[in-house]
């Protein structure tokens, strides 16, 4: 592989020479360690004190580790969002596992009530270095399973025939669980690798803590094991995709704003507007004259919540668990090889910010270009493609559909942030929905080149 010059911009790690998948293409003997590490520590103070009684309630950083003989790799997420420098951390991982930036994977779960405040370095580091020592010889397989549980979130309000966020069945929507799973030579697991595309807001403005239904489907698994695995969960593209029943976090919403909850399903976005709206004024050091100061939750209405959460992990781990069942083709011998790339388009700028939330077409002008990071790591006949944005769901599709391995799964929120905003297919551009309007790159451009880029570096890894 060609030496990669690596420097940060806007938190976005960037591989200034193209990447080649040469050197790391030889197979070798998989050995694979994982290990998991508690950061609730680093958790800003919550409203709602945990209650002690749901795994979801604590966080975790995760990772796995891999080595073939020729070169390492290493996959870890995070309950939340990452708060460390990406690049630095890339870096450290790249030095501690003498392994290229290119084979390492940093994920978020994306858990909207995580609510990390402080950087996770540390625990990051000590998550690799365990990993690394519980190295083993190992297989990997791949299997797939369906949940019925996320659905496509733009939809068209029925009194105001205005586009909003809400459940819209008939949209894009992808209900693929995509499992990896490692385990030792007798069939033992040591850890897997679960990715699903549904958006973990369940708990979001609810003033609770909580990994969210990842959180509590990785500590179902886990804990279904005897704690004696690692299971990750990764984002898949879930940019319009929410879960399908929000009614229990959106009546604690409704409690924290004395709104009355009827039993009936209330439109989340309605209610949860007042809360977003103060908080973002909160945040902005804006005037809160006129706005609505919310209160605790009811401890009723939160207690229905983490039930609901834990109930999420639940069918979701047991789909996890059910698909892991039935692999039967694993691979001893493998390829580990992974690339890197930035995507540079045309940006935009929507002048209307204060129509984003309420369906009112943007007024956009030109704007900045767009940097977007890219990339795949190969594990054998098995393609991690990547992505360091949030993007709508019918890229995967068109990924999968695309990508000439069968075991291609897509993560998202990998990797860096973005300057992009939510990342948008062609045909939702007329949608005014706030990820549509928020989004930065000029219409005609991310569908076509996101998608040629990353099946072209999967067909580069094959290749090589």
């Amino acid at each position: 592989m060609k030496s990669s010059a690596i420097t940060l911009k806007n938190g976005l790690l960037f591989i200034l020479l193209t990447c080649s998948f040469s050197l790391f293409s030889q197979e070798g003997p998989l050995k694979v360690g994982a290990a998991r590490v508690d950061v609730s520590a680093l958790a800003q103070a919550t409203i709602v004190p945990s209650s002690g009684k749901y795994a979801h309630e604590n966080l975790f950083v995760r990772a796995i580790v891999l080595d073939n003989g020729a070169t390492r790799a290493a996959l870890v997420s995070i309950d939340g969002n990452i708060r460390s420098d990406y690049g630095k951390i890339s870096g450290l991982i790249s030095k501690e596992l003498d392994c290229p930036v290119e084979n390492i994977l940093l994920s978020s779960t994306h858990s909207h009530s995580a609510g990390l405040s402080a950087s996770d370095e540390n625990a990051i580091m000590e998550a690799v270095r365990k990993a690394r020592a519980a190295l083993k010889p190992a297989l990997a397989g791949y299997g797939a399973g369906k949940a019925w549980l996320n659905v496509n979130r733009d939809a068209i309000d029925k009194e105001t025939r205005k586009w909003t966020q809400a459940a819209n069945p008939e949209g894009p929507s992808d209900k693929t669980v995509a499992v990896l799973l490692f385990t030792d030579l007798q069939g033992n697991p040591i850890a897997g690798y679960m990715n699903y595309a549904m958006h973990p807001v369940n708990g979001y403005v609810t003033g609770i803590r909580s990994a969210d239904f990842p959180g509590a489907a990785c500590r179902h698994i886990e804990q279904s094991f005897g704690d004696a695995m690692v299971m990750m969960f990764t984002q898949g593209a879930s940019g319009d995709q929410n879960p399908l029943w929000l009614r229990p976090g959106t009546n604690v919403i409704a409690s924290r704003t004395s709104t009355e909850i009827t039993g009936y399903e209330m439109t989340r976005e309605i209610i949860e507007s007042p809360l977003r709206d103060y908080q973002i004024a909160q945040r902005r050091g804006l005037s809160l004259e006129g706005m609505t100061e919310p209160g605790p939750p009811s401890a009723e209405t939160v207690d229905v919540l983490n039930r609901w959460i834990d109930a999420l992990g639940m069918i979701l781990g047991e789909e996890a668990i059910r698909v892991m069942s039935g692999i039967r083709d694993f691979q001893g011998n493998v390829k580990i090889s992974g690339a890197r790339k930035i995507i540079t388009m045309p940006g935009r700028v929507n002048t209307n910010k204060e129509g984003e939330f309420k369906g009112e077409p943007g007024v956009f002008e030109n704007g900045p270009d767009v940097n977007v990071g890219i990339g795949v790591l190969g594990i054998g006949d098995i393609a991690l493609a990547n992505i360091s944005a949030e993007i709508y769901n019918v890229f995967a599709q068109k990924i999968k559909a695309a990508s000439p391995l069968s075991k291609t799964v897509f993560v998202t929120l990998t990797n860096g942030g973005s300057n992009s905003g939510y990342i948008v297919d062609d045909a939702s551009y007329r949608k005014n929905t706030f990820q549509v309007l928020g989004n930065k790159i000029q219409p005609g451009h991310a569908e076509v080149e996101i998608v040629d880029s990353i099946v072209k570096l999967i067909e580069e890894y094959v290749a090589n």
